[in-house]
């Protein structure tokens, strides 16, 4: 029994152990810190923009270290490389300008010990100047008041089913599922409730891109609004990781789906979906009757345009990174917003007429064009998924009043700091205390 013990004790150390050597470092072994001669990272056309570049182990920067860089427009082939070396702890890169309107990004690389090591940084020329390339079709708005016609017909069925092992002392969470664009097809999410009874403001918050499990989130239930985060492909939320990851790869790229054909395009059961998840929350009694808000990040920061612009019950939106933007871009000489359907890396980057057709009425620009509430907009210039050329040609579009909080050293994510002033101005937008 005894050498039982000892034998339990040393595996227990020797797993404790082999955890910790594998615990992910939470920061580079060797890191770059770019800084452009602009704190705000934003030049007028035709003005010059120099990188410095720092290269940084323990935090200490490296001399004579040789970095190669490339540069041109974002999300292009470059158009100049070359090398520069670390004297004084740092170097300069002249990275040039722009004269017309956009982004130019420079990318950096050095080999160290072996290993090769890389970043990039996007300055901006004249941002606010940013035009959509997308056209407006004549029927853009007749087209989307059939479909939401058409989609009223059907009857809002739903059905929730209380999850205990989600819900808390003070919020109580359901799985819904909402039907959808047909008889007998849903949409699914998770509702969460604050237990105390009253009145409360509504929160919808659509997913980001995949095809992927989600969990529940009671945050904005502890903050006081009733929320809905909702799914986009009629697949409960409740399927385990492998089932998903099976399902995804028997689907394969949604947003190519039906992209010939503006009334089979896979993203029309989509926006329609975030219409009748409004019509849900607002059948709730709990309710307050008036109060609703929508939220999200890329595909959802999308979906809270879209949902704006096509409900006029919703009184304010947030969007961070909005994807689905500007999508012409490409064939326009500049970076479209995701999934990048027409890039030089794309699988289809020769788009036949009947595509660019179907996606102009698609495309967010459209629908920020149609935007008459206030909204709270976040991106980052380092982003490469939703480039933010492409967001840009959006948000310019909204004539509405707007918050713009850009944070330019941020890629595809978002500080919590930019999220609580988010929430802090949705609660404003609400009146809520």
């Amino acid at each position: 029994m005894k050498r039982i013990i000892i034998s339990s004790l040393i595996f227990l150390i020797i797993n404790q152990y082999s955890q910790a050597q594998t615990t992910p470092a939470p920061m580079k072994y060797i890191e770059f810190i770019l800084t452009p001669d602009k704190p705000d990272w934003i030049y007028q056309t035709s003005e010059n923009a120099n990188i410095k570049v720092y290269l940084l182990k323990n935090n200490v920067p490296l001399e004579n270290i040789e970095i190669s860089y490339e540069v041109g427009s974002e999300m292009l082939p470059p158009t100049e490389k070359g090398t520069v070396t670390t004297k004084n702890g740092s170097a300069v890169i002249n990275i040039g300008t722009c004269k017309i309107a956009g982004f130019r990004q420079c990318k950096v690389s050095a080999s160290i010990e072996g290993h090769k090591y890389t970043d990039l940084i996007k300055v901006a020329y004249s941002p606010q100047e940013i035009k959509p390339t997308v056209i407006l079709p004549d029927d853009f708005i007749a087209f989307w008041d059939k479909a939401k016609a058409e989609n009223a017909a059907i009857p809002t069925e739903s059905k929730s089913t209380y999850l205990p092992e989600y819900s808390t002392s003070t919020t109580d969470v359901f799985l819904v599922s909402i039907q959808n664009y047909r008889i007998g097809q849903h949409i699914y999410g998770y509702l969460c409730k604050p237990k105390a009874e009253g009145k409360y403001p509504v929160i919808l918050i659509p997913p980001g891109a995949g095809i992927k499990q989600q969990t529940p989130s009671t945050f904005y239930a502890e903050q006081g609004f009733i929320s809905l985060s909702t799914e986009i492909h009629g697949i409960s939320p409740l399927l385990s990781p492998q089932q998903y990851e099976d399902i995804n790869n028997a689907f394969g790229e949604y947003m190519y789906n039906g992209i010939d054909d503006p009334d089979r395009y896979y993203y029309k059961r989509v926006y329609l979906g975030c219409v009748r998840a409004i019509d849900f929350l607002c059948s709730l009694p709990e309710f307050d009757g008036e109060n609703i808000a929508v939220t999200g990040g890329s595909q959802g920061g999308a979906l809270s345009i879209i949902t704006a612009a096509l409900d006029n019950r919703v009184k304010c939106l947030a969007a961070f990174y909005p994807a689905l933007c500007d999508l012409t871009g490409y064939q326009n000489g500049r970076a479209g917003g995701w999934p990048n359907l027409f890039s030089p890396q794309s699988r289809d980057n020769k788009p036949n007429k009947e595509k660019l057709t179907t996606l102009s009425y698609y495309d967010v620009v459209n629908f920020a064009r149609q935007i008459k509430v206030p909204g709270f907009y976040s991106w980052g210039f380092n982003d490469n998924t939703c480039p933010p050329t492409s967001v840009y040609a959006a948000i310019n579009s909204i004539v509405a009043p707007k918050q713009i909080q850009t944070e330019p050293i941020t890629g595809h994510w978002r500080f919590p700091e930019t999220n609580q002033k988010s929430i802090d101005w949705i609660k404003k937008q609400l009146g809520m205390k």
